[in-house]
């Protein structure tokens, strides 16, 4: 399917950067007309993958961000968000509400959230090499009855 319009954005793994990230996608989502609600559930979503890449992929040291945010008809935003950092074993496993690799304060429930925000979300990863999340949203919009 050809997309209408695209955006790049490519950012470090700086916890710093996650609020620029959701800003910069919710913003070029806006050009849809999005309720208020549906541009949280962006900004929510993009902050839940974001935080992954910086505090998953990369651990304790600084990597590159990809996000990809395209436009196609009928109102549906798509919104890829990658890293290239050490992947992600079990995907499976990790998209199990409350389950976290990392344990301590960590509620491991980011890909739920995503989930529950977002039309569909799908994960590939290889480990040694990176993930991509891919996030689909329907805008129905202000004008929606």
């Amino acid at each position: 399917m050809k997309y209408l319009n695209e955006v790049k954005i490519q950012l470090e793994s700086r916890s710093v950067n996650e609020g620029y990230a959701r800003l910069a996608v919710s913003s070029f989502a806006a050009q849809l007309d999005p309720t208020v609600e549906e541009i949280n559930d962006i900004k929510t979503s993009v902050s839940e993958a974001v935080t992954n890449c910086i505090v998953h992929a990369y651990k304790n040291k600084v990597g590159k961000i990809y996000i990809t945010v395209r436009i196609f008809e009928n109102s549906v935003v798509e919104i890829k968000i990658r890293d290239k950092g050490c992947g992600i074993e079990n995907i499976k496993q990790a998209m199990q509400p409350l389950y976290t690799s990392l344990g301590g304060d960590r509620a491991g429930l980011g890909f739920t959230v995503m989930e529950n925000f977002s039309d569909k979300i799908k994960v590939r990863s290889r480990v040694n090499v990176g993930t991509t999340v891919t996030i689909i949203k329907k805008i129905k919009g202000r004008n929606a009855l």
